[in-house]
């Protein structure tokens, strides 16, 4: 029996994670302490190993401290995805390293359920929570 070749590469691992994607843009928040929930239900991005499309509703919830995400730089931001070989699980990690470094926030929460696959389904979630600790 020929020894099986690994479909899997480093390459599809990383594929997406540091690519380049248009600026997620804020603006001053006026309020403390609520919560903002987005959901963008018609989410498209391509497997980077068959490069089929993968489906999904990807929603993000926040807490601002002094900025806020403005909507229509992250649906730019988001668009990218559309063409972007990456992994799921590494779409909701990257969405959530994006928006914290570009919004501050409090915590935030990033959850990507997906279509399923070869009759798999994935829900993904990833959480940001800010140290408690003074000098950030």
């Amino acid at each position: 029996m020929p020894k099986k070749t690994r479909e899997y590469t480093e390459d599809h691992a990383l594929a997406g994670v540091n690519a380049p994607l248009p600026e997620i843009e804020c603006w001053e928040n006026q309020y403390p302490g609520y919560e903002i929930t987005i959901t963008t239900p018609e989410f498209t991005s391509v497997c980077p190993r068959t490069g089929l499309p993968d489906h999904g509703t990807l929603v993000i919830a926040y807490t601002p401290d002094k900025l806020c995400l403005e909507l229509k730089s992250l649906k730019m931001y988001l668009l990218e995805y559309r063409n972007l070989g990456i992994f799921q699980e590494n779409i909701v990690n990257r969405v959530l390293r994006d928006i914290v470094a570009a919004a501050k926030p409090v915590s935030a929460t990033v959850t990507g359920e997906f279509t399923p696959r070869g009759g798999i389904y994935s829900k993904i979630t990833a959480r940001y929570q800010r140290s408690s600790r003074r000098g950030r």
